[in-house]
């Protein structure tokens, strides 16, 4: 991996410059490598990229040009020896953990997470053999008191979707060590600009690039970054014989993501913060959770392991699903969709949409109320955001 500039450059210097490579055209912005496989010059030479004595590429479902670059720029950016493309953030998550897990192992998750990551969790997991454990995760208790000698696995997202708890990532990792398992945080919330779970102890970290990393509602991806070993011994070969491959065309477009990625991101945390505080106070707003601000239930965490707030906002309207689907439904500006990370700001009902498949009671223990809405806060001007939802606040019969 070589560096255009010297490696004390700071972020957004690095994911224009690092990592780059380019054809012998000297082309600005890197190629993009539209092939399925790769031609070999003798037969002698096939025979040592297929048995790895030469280390050339053989087919891009194994890996491509143009994902490696991406792949080095993730790296620089998290702070990871390796890592994989993939083709969705759920690819991702799957992948991660079922090429870690096998027949009598047991994994420990964290409740709050994505209605999907439950689905692999709860349901196809234990078709093979895997006992899993869906705790509380804002309490290190509970993780302690769930450990077993047979348990291989913690996962958990932090800050969670959609309720944005935060889990103390180095205190988790402890206890997983000690009992020789691994962790595997699921990062996308914070993004790597605003919080690296490998430093503080965890092994292996997920991505939907999907969100902010493309930011503009482009191309589904994914990434997992960790150890040389770990990638090896794990996932390696998982990916080459299961096949989720990123394509080179979306790990181009995800390149040209993160050249803008932190101008986006702070811009957005910065209207996410404005619109929070008007939020809280709002008489139609039962309750607003923002990890920048101190009314948090965990912001002496947040301050401990996390560089800034985010670009997302969870809080419940009075009057339960009619009031919060009347408040959404007269937003001018926030779209009405199930993606976040993006350059237009996006409303979500959770309840009703990512999280309409976990049981009404599981929902309930989550804070996912039919009140429930999640805000990521888009590049639009602040004081347009603002006075928008103002406004549709303004509408919710309380």
């Amino acid at each position: 991996m070589e560096l255009r500039e010297p490696p004390n450059y700071r972020t957004a210097t690095k994911m224009i410059h690092a990592g780059t490579e380019r054809s012998p055209y000297g082309e600005v912005s890197e190629a993009i490598y539209l092939t399925q496989g790769f031609v070999y010059p003798t037969s002698e030479l096939a025979e040592m990229r297929f048995s790895g004595e030469d280390p050339g590429f053989i087919y891009s479902r194994y890996a491509n040009p143009t994902n490696n670059i991406f792949t080095k720029k993730m790296c620089i950016l998290e702070g990871a020896e390796d890592g994989r493309t993939v083709a969705s953030g759920m690819a991702a998550v799957a992948s991660a953990i079922l090429c870690t897990v096998k027949s009598g192992d047991h994994v420990i998750a964290g409740r709050a997470m994505f209605g999907s990551c439950r689905y692999i969790l709860e349901t196809i997991l234990p078709r093979y053999g895997v006992k899993i454990s869906i705790i509380d995760s804002t309490c290190i208790q509970n993780w302690q008191k769930a450990i077993q000698s047979n348990t291989r696995l913690l996962f958990f997202e932090t800050p969670a979707n959609p309720t944005l708890e935060i889990v103390d990532i180095a205190a988790v990792c402890r206890l997983a060590h000690e009992a020789g398992a691994i962790v595997i945080v699921d990062n996308a919330f914070a993004t790597p600009l605003y919080q690296k779970p490998l430093t503080l102890g965890a092994d292996v970290v997920v991505y939907s690039t999907t969100k902010h990393i493309d930011g503009q509602g482009r191309c589904l991806g994914g990434i997992i970054l960790s150890s040389c070993q770990w990638i090896t011994e794990n996932l390696h070969d998982y990916l080459r014989h299961t096949g989720p491959a990123m394509s080179p065309f979306t790990a181009w477009i995800m390149l040209k993501g993160l050249e803008t990625m932190p101008l986006r991101v702070q811009h957005m945390t910065r209207s996410a913060t404005k619109i929070a505080d008007l939020i809280a106070q709002h008489p139609s707003v039962s309750k607003c959770l923002y990890p920048g601000r101190s009314d948090h239930p965990q912001a002496d965490l947040i301050a401990r392991q996390m560089r800034s707030g985010s670009t997302l906002i969870a809080f419940e309207v009075k009057g339960g699903k009619a009031a919060a689907f009347s408040f959404c439904n007269s937003l001018k500006i926030p779209i009405i969709s199930n993606n976040l990370g993006d350059v237009r700001s996006i409303i979500t009902h959770p309840a009703t949409t990512t999280h309409q498949s976990v049981p009404p009671e599981v929902r309930s223990e989550l804070g996912i109320s039919d009140g429930l809405l999640r805000l990521s806060t888009g590049l639009e001007d602040t004081e347009d955001l603002l006075e928008d939802i103002k406004r549709a606040l303004d509408t919710v019969k309380r």
